[in-house]
């Protein structure tokens, strides 16, 4: 291999997670509910929270600056910071909900890819800015990767990463890369023998901006957005990219 490390972003790389829905959910229930008498005075109409906006403000932020991100968007006042808290209270509960119920599909593409980047000697770094991912890697079992690769028995996917930072509190959020530094720390690698697995243009912005090599998967059709961003390499299917080229 010819980086030292590979770092990667979970939600959109590893596991299509719920967790869009759940922030979209949550700001419709309030809004439709204690948060009613304010809907004239903004922006927000339930059409209007797209996945293009979700992208923007909310994707790839540790959880209070997403929701305050969301927030401003539509123009939802909040002077006390209660219906910041508020928020996300509910956005928690809706997510949690939805993890139990086994709301959430793995990408088969990401976890091969992590796994031939294991077996090359790469060491792997789980960095999310999500409290909830590990929840997610936990339900993934690799009993159907056995065939092909050499695995504990019973293993999931949290078990294959050399070191964890997900959730870890960083004075910024994406595209600020103090999450991916941390995991290159993590694992005593320097940023330039890094390469970054992520979807999303703050998270590619993120790597770039801390020194470090950046794949981008185009799962939602925005490939432009991701090369605009400044990923190295930019794929439709983590299959699709040949570890010749990460060499």
């Amino acid at each position: 291999m010819g980086y030292q490390a590979a770092i990667f972003d979970i939600d959109g790389v590893l596991v299509d997670s719920p967790h869009e829905l759940a922030w979209r959910e949550a700001l419709a229930r309030l809004m439709a509910g204690p948060w009613a008498g304010q809907a004239g005075a903004t922006s927000y109409t339930p059409e209007r929270f797209t996945s293009a906006v979700y992208q923007a403000y909310v994707s790839g932020k540790p959880r209070e600056a997403g929701a305050s991100a969301a927030l401003a968007y539509f123009g939802i006042a909040d002077p006390d910071g209660r219906r910041l808290r508020e928020y996300c209270d509910t956005k928690q509960a809706l997510l949690l909900a939805l993890i139990e119920r086994g709301a959430f599909t793995a990408f088969d593409d990401g976890i091969r890819l992590l796994l031939r980047l294991r077996a090359a000697g790469a060491r792997v770094v789980a960095a999310s800015s999500s409290k909830n991912a590990d929840l997610f890697l936990r339900r993934v079992s690799l009993e159907r990767f056995g065939d092909a690769f050499t695995l504990p028995p019973g293993a999931t996917l949290l078990d294959m990463f050399d070191a964890n930072v997900n959730g870890h509190a960083v004075p910024r959020g994406k595209p600020d890369p103090a999450l991916f530094l941390l995991a290159a720390a993590a694992v005593g690698a320097l940023p330039a023998a890094c390469v970054v697995v992520e979807d999303a243009p703050a998270g590619v912005q993120a790597a770039k901006a801390g020194g470090m090599a950046c794949v981008g998967v185009a799962r939602r059709g925005d490939a432009a957005e991701l090369r605009a961003a400044g990923a190295d390499w930019v794929v439709a299917d983590l299959d699709a990219l040949p570890l010749a080229e990460l060499a």
